[in-house]
């Protein structure tokens, strides 16, 4: 028992782990909520283009010694205008848009990273570096995430109604385009917040994997917010403190927690799961037999 306590207490006495906690919370909450209309939507691809995209926005923040989170947001904005703007003009399907946009936005980046590598390092862009967060970074994350979770829960209703059925969310009086652009800023704003725990690479997952692991459990969509908030946040906590006990990628191990999460519940969930599955298929065959 005393050893349970220590493990749970040890990283505790450091500022570092107290600070990578609260941000790591503070991103498997909001992404975990907003995962789960975009899994309902299937915006899967561009939660991707957006996480990805906003790495020029970052580096140039970086030179420029501004907030990264205002160069995220810019640049995350702007692959939202141009991915939206070419599907609009062209007779591309929206994965084609998408992939042309983030590759070239992420390519950039990479570009402008390879011509000031003094000025940048690479590695806490693309892999995060929750360790090393000051105070103005948590300030900075908790307001976007409060605003964000203030937004989703007071638009719950008309986003839902919008990731179901966009026609009756019309026909009922909804601007479809309003609360999809509005559902777009919210992602961009997402993108912002996880990019601080995991960077430009592992967002996706946390904007994806909650959302997935939820709906395997729940067929009701306030339950499934509920279910996903709280195994992103149990996926956050346990990934951070095993990164301190394993001297690991802190987003990288929240990243893996949440991928073993949604595997159990792949394997085990009591419907959709594969095991439940393989045995309702054996009580069907053995009753056609007897029959």
């Amino acid at each position: 028992m005393n050893e349970i306590v220590q493990w749970l207490t040890e990283p505790l006495q450091f500022g570092f782990m107290q600070r990578a906690l609260l941000v790591s919370l503070a991103a498997g909450l909001v992404c975990a909520v907003l995962s789960c209309w975009i899994t309902l939507i299937g915006w899967s691809l561009l939660g991707d283009a957006v996480s990805h995209a906003v790495l020029p926005g970052v580096v140039l923040a970086y030179v420029l010694a501004l907030p990264f989170s205002l160069g995220a947001f810019l640049f995350g904005s702007l692959a939202v205008g141009l991915i939206a703007g070419v599907r609009s003009t062209t007779k591309l399907k929206g994965d084609a848009a998408i992939g042309v946009v983030f590759t070239g936005l992420f390519a950039l980046g990479l570009v402008l990273v390879s011509r000031i590598p003094s000025q940048v390092d690479l590695n806490h862009i693309l892999f995060g570096n929750v360790l090393g967060v000051t105070d103005s970074d948590i300030l900075q994350v908790l307001v976007i995430a409060a605003i964000v979770l203030a937004v989703a829960l007071v638009k719950r209703r008309d986003l839902t109604l919008y990731a179901f059925d966009p026609t009756h969310a019309h026909a009922v009086g909804l601007n479809p385009r309003r609360i999809g652009a509005l559902l777009l800023t919210m992602l961009a704003l997402t993108v912002v917040v996880a990019l601080q725990a995991v960077g430009v690479i592992l967002v996706t997952a946390m904007l994806i994997t909650p959302g997935a692991t939820a709906f395997l459990l729940t067929k009701r969509f306030p339950r499934m917010l509920a279910v996903a908030a709280a195994l992103s946040v149990f996926s956050s906590v346990l990934g951070t403190y095993l990164s301190f006990h394993l001297d690991t990628s802190t987003g990288g191990m929240i990243v893996v927690c949440q991928t073993l999460v949604f595997a159990l519940v792949y394997l085990g969930a009591p419907e959709q799961g594969l095991i439940a599955r393989a045995v309702r298929r054996r009580g069907v065959a053995g009753s056609a037999v007897r029959a």
